[in-house]
């Protein structure tokens, strides 16, 4: 089976992420990118909601996270993120998830961290 790629590009969420004492008082800006594969031919056909991944959903679920969720490490946020997709959409069969925090480091624009996911290897 041909899997399709949907995207959610750039979804800005605030939260308590980091090692430091004022980040974990302090909310910051966290942007995730996901590429999700799912086979989207059901959907196609019917042009129908209850044929597709719902990426509103996802999206919403993905946002609830980032704002009460509070991990240390970005590694812990997007293996979670990417747990969170698997489990919430049975359609997708694999997640790659990127995680920025905007500012993190002085001299550079962002930092982040991508991973990939899938849910036979779970």
């Amino acid at each position: 089976m041909d899997l399709d790629r949907l995207h959610i590009i750039d979804l800005s969420a605030t939260g308590i992420i980091g090692i430091k004492p004022d980040e974990r008082l302090n909310p910051q800006k966290v942007i995730t990118n996901v590429t999700m594969w799912v086979d989207t031919s059901s959907a196609a056909v019917s042009d129908n909601i209850t044929d597709a991944a719902n990426y509103r959903t996802i999206s919403k679920a993905l946002i609830a996270h980032i704002e009460n969720g509070k991990p240390m490490l970005l590694e812990r946020l997007a293996q979670e993120l990417a747990d969170l997709i698997l489990d919430t959409e049975p359609r997708i069969q694999e997640v790659e998830i990127r995680i920025e925090k905007p500012g993190a480091l002085r001299h550079a624009r962002s930092v982040g961290i991508s991973i990939h996911r899938s849910r036979v290897s779970r």
